[in-house]
């Protein structure tokens, strides 16, 4: 049997990121894509209590595929327990644009999708692909200028082993990144502490009142070993990711502040 796939993202379900991703998936697997309506980066694991959910069976590029008119938590929520898809594995992406650090793993809804899915005790794999014009983040995710062509290899090989070797022990999340052009190999990475230099712009809208922009330059130096350094250094960067963000080596510390 063909195993299962759960297959998401946060861009929206139009983007050519995610069709990229089910091109290379669907070669060896059975592909349910069910995505958001609408652009949702940056969302993080955040999730719709408030309102309701619409799903809708639509179909792109002639695929059969579920909009959500909610967040990329969402989604796998609707998959796993609304659509009842029972996947042997959860796919997040191809994101437009890397995930990289401490920062983006908490704010990416790319990431957000994955970690969901891992919680709900199904294995999460997360995809993003670099650019190289932050632009393009902000463009129309329906026509990127993005080659995908190295993602869909690098998607086939990493699903492809997890389903022939099971998924590394004490790790709920691979958190992938993969180069505009890949000119090494993979690497094992662990998270840099950040990705951009955070700051804040100030406008004044026509009627002289302010108005805010939260923007920063990329980090382009980190140390090696993290994520950001072998992104930049051309390799495809695997993160294993745990949702026990316990700091263990803080307990004692923790015991001496409260004693």
């Amino acid at each position: 049997m063909r195993p299962r796939i759960l297959l998401t993202n946060d861009d929206g379900v139009t983007s050519e990121g995610i069709w990229a991703a089910y091109n290379a998936l669907s070669e060896f697997a059975d592909v349910t894509v069910v995505a958001p309506s609408t652009q949702q980066s940056a969302v993080g694991r955040s999730t719709s209590v408030f309102e309701p959910l619409r799903v809708t069976k639509v179909q792109i590029k002639g695929h059969d595929a579920y909009s959500v008119s909610g967040k990329p938590t969402d989604c796998v929520i609707i998959g796993l327990f609304a659509l009842d898809l029972k996947p042997d594995l959860v796919v997040s992406g191809v994101n437009i644009g890397e995930n990289l650090s401490f920062e983006s793993v908490m704010t990416s809804g790319t990431v957000g999708a994955a970690m969901e899915a891992a919680n709900q005790g199904v294995h999460a794999i997360a995809f993003s692909q670099q650019v190289d014009d932050q632009s393009e983040k902000f463009d129309d995710p329906r026509q990127s200028r993005l080659n995908f062509d190295g993602a869909v290899k690098v998607i086939a090989h990493i699903c492809r082993a997890v389903f022939d070797k099971g998924f590394p022990e004490g790790c709920h999340v691979l958190n992938v990144n993969i180069p505009i052009e890949i000119t090494g190999g993979y690497e094992v990475t662990h998270l840099g502490e950040k990705l951009f230099v955070t700051g804040v712009e100030k406008r004044l809208d026509p009627r002289g009142r302010p108005y805010y922009w939260i923007n920063g330059p990329l980090i382009d130096e980190a140390p090696e070993g993290t994520d950001t350094y072998a992104l930049y250094h051309g390799n495809i960067s695997v993160t294993p990711l745990t949702l026990d963000t316990t700091a263990y080596k803080s307990l004692d510390g923790v015991k001496e502040l409260i004693k």
